[in-house]
């Protein structure tokens, strides 16, 4: 389904793949968003224009959808760990490794792979390469995430993500001691201006608040539980760096002499939801991964000596 969008008066002056890339897919390169504007993907009331089109604040932009048909999605089994399911939604422990989503530059199994395998049906909403997939995590963080079988489903979900009634909470290892019990970073995330794969924070980003309580303290570690207010692209992991407390193994925001064998420890711990259709109370709740309970049993046993 084609979405459409109107650019707001700040928006006037940008060139079109710039405002694509701040407003709309952060997510994507400019190489590949560039290459939608060309390819007619991307409409500026309804014709094909250049990527360097300067937007007046008045224009209707669509972007259609992206049927990715060189990708094959065949069901594969991944014995995924299904949490809970009905007839409308899944909630899936995701494992820490696992991308969520195929794209053309990936060509492993992901998480959709094995949910065809799963599901008799999955929402259409988000097309063929990301079908039933109400919000992300990264391939490195593991935990829970819904999964919308019904088109109905999924856009109840998405516009209670939006209105922040999804509540997600995380748990993180990170560097260093963190002298408050409680805090709110509140900074605005934007694609970073030098490195096209990592996000910054940026005073143009877009709004993004993350609420964070320590657990527990190490030598020079903190386990923090963190929920989520916003949702941007690795929004735990730019706003943890941000105060100087990175993630423990993030290869993209963690210090550089960190082991980046399997990933930051981050880990989706809890989630709770109004079930779109039923409309009672969801709320839960997974063990952490072996290798964080692992990880967490070396430091409590190095603080005790």
């Amino acid at each position: 389904m084609p979405k459409t969008y109107k650019p707001r008066e700040n928006d006037k002056g940008l060139r079109l793949d710039q405002y694509l890339m701040k407003e709309i897919l952060s997510d994507q390169s400019r190489n590949h968003i560039q290459s939608r504007i060309k390819s007619g993907n991307i409409l500026v009331d309804g014709i094909t224009v250049k990527t360097g089109y300067i937007i007046k604040g008045h224009e209707t932009i669509t972007i259609l959808d992206l049927e990715e048909k060189e990708l094959d999605l065949k069901p594969v089994d991944l014995d995924l760990d299904i949490v809970y399911e009905d007839e409308d939604l899944f909630v899936i422990n995701k494992p820490q490794g696992m991308v969520v989503h195929p794209a053309s530059s990936y060509h492993e199994p992901t998480l959709v792979h094995g949910l065809l395998f799963e599901a008799d049906k999955l929402s259409s909403i988000n097309g063929t390469i990301r079908p039933g997939i109400v919000h992300r995590i990264d391939k490195d963080t593991s935990g829970l995430l819904i999964v919308a079988k019904t088109d109905q489903a999924h856009r109840i979900l998405s516009d209670d993500l939006k209105l922040h009634e999804i509540q997600r909470f995380y748990v993180a290892l990170v560097h260093g001691n963190i002298a408050e019990n409680n805090g709110t970073i509140d900074a605005p995330i934007s694609r970073h201006p030098k490195n096209r794969l990592k996000m910054s924070v940026q005073d143009e980003g877009k709004h993004a608040v993350t609420h964070f309580t320590v657990k527990e303290r190490f030598d020079r570690v903190t386990l923090v539980e963190c929920r989520l207010e916003t949702g941007r692209t690795h929004q735990i992991r730019v706003h943890m760096a941000y105060i100087k407390h990175p993630i423990i193994g993030d290869p993209l925001y963690g210090l550089k002499d960190d082991c980046h064998d399997g990933g930051q420890y981050l880990h989706a711990f809890k989630l709770s939801f109004i079930h779109p259709i039923k409309k009672e109370q969801m709320t839960f709740e997974v063990d952490l991964p072996i290798r964080f309970k692992e990880k967490l049993d070396e430091l409590r046993l190095n603080s005790a000596l």
